[in-house]
């Protein structure tokens, strides 16, 4: 058994252990959509490392006092992040107009609501999983501040949260603004990230002009 799976069948069954709610946890025990799982193993588990303050099939009630579930619901400290898994058939091909104007309909409620929503293309997970592992870190990191490794200074620490925090790359020019260091400074925290893994290149070879993180 890998640790992926190890990680996943804990945090399923306790999810469906504590859960009094009959509804819900009939959904769980039937077990979850393929995306979903498919969308954890690629994405999630190997950008966060955990299934921290995350729900799978999360209840809600709409405007029309009718039962909704997001796939999965991110909710750390009673934040209110959902993530929904969108298959090419029953989201776009298939989709007629009536299923059209409530999904559309649904998302504007729970926006209303305080909820804040990361759509998620399955096509996307199968094709371009490191971007979505980017575009997670950056959906957690409006909610938290993301732990970065004991080892690195403050500046360093701050430089991999704010590029996680962004889905594109950073200059230093303006990670030097961020910081409120000289331009130097900058480059040289952005080059000691590059020597132990955790940014690379993102345009520029013999001088770096941009940086990415570097998803392991």
């Amino acid at each position: 058994m890998s640790k992926f799976e190890e990680y996943y069948l804990q945090w399923l069954q306790s999810n469906i252990n504590i859960d009094k709610n009959p509804r819900r946890r009939e959904l769980l025990e039937k077990g979850l959509g393929h995306g979903t799982i498919e969308f954890l193993r690629m994405v999630w588990f190997p950008a966060i490392g955990n299934f921290n303050d995350l729900y799978p099939e999360w209840e809600i009630r709409d405007f029309s006092n009718g039962y909704r579930y997001i796939d999965l619901a991110y909710m750390p400290a009673g934040a209110k992040g959902g993530i929904e898994i969108q298959g090419y058939g029953p989201h776009a091909r298939d989709l007629d107009v009536r299923r059209f104007k409530d999904l559309c309909r649904r998302h504007s409620l729970l926006a209303l609501d305080g909820w804040t929503f990361l759509p998620i293309a399955y096509l996307s997970i199968i094709d371009e999983p490191k971007q979505c592992q980017q575009m997670v870190l950056a959906f957690i990191g409006k909610f938290i501040s993301i732990d970065v490794s004991n080892q690195l200074n403050w500046l360093e620490a701050e430089t991999v949260r704010f590029t996680r925090r962004l889905l594109r790359p950073i200059t230093p020019i303006e990670l030097a603004a961020h910081l409120r260091v000289s331009d130097r400074t900058a480059r040289r925290v952005l080059s000691r990230l590059v020597e132990v893994g955790l940014l690379e290149s993102a345009s520029g070879k013999q001088r770096i002009r941009s940086y990415k993180l570097r998803l392991q």
